[in-house]
């Protein structure tokens, strides 16, 4: 392996350590250092590592306080991390290991075999993104699925709690899905479907914007710090830009749709929850659909 894009975490007080590392190291990674636990997280949350190389003795927060806070946090929790350290008893190395290290290397270290551990741990995560980023897309349209949306939510959710922040959300549904599907064919109903979440993904233009497909002809997005009137003026603009897409069928013909929404935004409180965030926004859907379709909700009747 040979990538300098990959970007290793090198944490250790002493010098000469380091030195050795990083003369082995940089020609095949990126190399970033620190020489304390505080230092390591601020570096950990700001640079997004792909891998951490982690002393456990070192002045004020020690390898295992940093290892517990980096899996505590959703911004840092999949990062891997190697124990390079000096202990060498058994009881150390299954705490690290229990902590959610991924491997325990003793001092004094053969610079080739911390090299071949990294690239093992490189290869495996990189492996399991894989296998999660597929498991957690919806092959048809591109979007995350039901369980992607499931885990975005619960960071947004968390960080919207704890900041004392507003989160919006909208879920959206395609207009007489079942009668487009008996009339053009399930296959032209794929491709309306994709369309739709085309639009629905060109719409919104801020990064922190998240939408997936909630199943069937259903959307969900989400809107970290965006009010009531935001939320709504994104989903009108969804509306309207499906409202005024053209769908072609295989034989030329040019079809069309149009979707029923509701939105709804909160800041979250003690006694509120993802379900009932969820379900307040279904119930403006539900209105959106049963007071005329091809329409916004914002408000219960």
């Amino acid at each position: 392996m040979n990538d300098r894009n990959i970007k290793i975490l090198i944490v250790d007080d002493e010098k000469i350590n380091i030195e050795i590392l990083d003369l082995y190291l940089k020609p095949y990674y990126e190399i970033i250092v620190a020489t304390d636990g505080v230092s390591a997280l601020e570096m950990a949350n700001e640079q997004t590592p792909d891998l951490i190389l982690l002393d456990i003795i070192m002045p004020g927060l020690n390898g295992f306080d940093v290892l517990t806070k980096l899996k505590s946090s959703p911004s840092t929790i999949n990062i891997p991390v190697i124990f390079l350290t000096g202990l060498n008893n058994v009881q150390d190395e299954e705490k690290g290991l229990l902590l959610g290290a991924v491997d325990y290397i003793t001092k004094p270290f053969s610079p080739s075999v911390v090299k071949a551990r990294i690239d093992t741990q490189l290869k495996m995560s990189n492996y399991i993104h894989t296998i999660e980023e597929q498991c957690m897309i919806d092959a048809l349209t591109g979007l995350p699925n039901r369980r992607g949306f499931d885990c975005r939510m619960t960071v947004e959710w968390g960080r919207a709690y704890r900041e004392k922040t507003i989160l919006g959300m909208i879920m959206l549904d395609i207009d007489y899905f079942k009668k487009y599907n008996d009339t053009y064919g399930h296959p032209q109903g794929d491709i309306l479907l994709k369309s739709v979440s085309d639009i629905i993904n060109d719409t919104i233009n801020r990064a922190t914007d998240f939408a997936s497909r909630w199943g069937g002809e259903e959307f969900i997005l989400l809107l970290p710090g965006t009010d009531k009137d935001g939320t709504g003026n994104v989903a009108e603009q969804i509306r309207k830009n499906i409202k005024n897409a053209q769908v072609p069928c295989a034989d030329g013909k040019i079809t069309t749709t149009t979707i029923s929404g509701g939105g709804y935004a909160i800041i979250p409180g003690k006694g509120d929850s993802i379900n009932s965030m969820i379900e307040m926004t279904d119930k403006r859907l539900y209105t959106a659909k049963k007071t005329g379709r091809d329409q916004i909700c914002m408000d219960l009747p």
